[in-house]
């Protein structure tokens, strides 16, 4: 199982974000992640589609679009053009999540489903099978710099028990509180696909970036 990190963009300083880009791809980070918010499912207001497109030439990394929006179906085609490799809508904000990933999928995308930390597993989990990445929120969507919730682990183990029970290969993604000092701990519990905002981008975005990746490569 391959272990990839996420460098999520909302921490990154934008003024120098296309050298910072550049500094995690070069160390190893193979996507970039895209929190992408409306000011309606969650309080805050992010960046969209226009961000997206105007940087999607400038690295080969893959472009990860977490939407937490509501009704994302709306959006599907608009990111797609924008050059989104993969899209992921929080199960909790779709009227009709299987319409939604269907719509993802018309589109050539991956298709990913996010969870909230109130979720239960049992929830989500029927949909396994139909997605590409299950998206386990460790902090509560919409606010950088959040307190990692423990209880995520156990929803991580869980989920990463029925994946190897179906003999399935979804992703596993966490979101949320995850540096150095307990980004192993999300590792061992079944992740593999790991997003850190200000644990990447604040101080040396390539030296971070290179201290996820010896962590992350130990389990290759």
């Amino acid at each position: 199982m391959k272990r990839i990190l996420a460098p999520s963009i909302l921490a990154a300083d934008f003024k120098a974000l296309g050298d910072q880009m550049k500094q995690t791809e070069e160390n190893g980070a193979e996507y970039l992640h895209f929190d992408v918010m409306d000011g309606m499912f969650v309080p805050s207001i992010s960046f969209g589609m226009p961000v997206l497109k105007s940087i999607h030439g400038a690295t080969s990394q893959v472009m990860d679009a977490h939407l937490m929006v509501q009704e994302p179906i709306r959006y599907i085609e608009d990111f797609k053009k924008a050059g989104a490799d993969i899209v992921t809508v929080h199960l909790e904000a779709c009227t009709d999540i299987r319409k939604t990933i269907a719509k993802i999928r018309e589109c050539k995308m991956k298709a990913g489903v996010s969870i909230c930390p109130e979720t239960p597993v049992e929830e989500v989990q029927f949909l396994l099978p139909e997605v590409d990445m299950l998206l386990v929120m460790s902090v509560h969507p919409g606010f950088g710099g959040q307190k990692f919730i423990l209880e995520s682990l156990d929803k991580i183990r869980r989920i990463r028990k029925v994946i190897e029970e179906q003999k399935l290969n979804t992703d596993i993604q966490v979101d949320g509180g995850i540096y150095l000092s307990n980004v192993k701990e999300v590792l061992d519990a079944g992740a593999n696909v790991i997003v850190a905002g200000s644990a990447v981008f604040n101080g040396n975005p390539g030296e971070n970036t290179r201290a996820f990746m010896e962590i992350l490569n130990a389990y290759e």
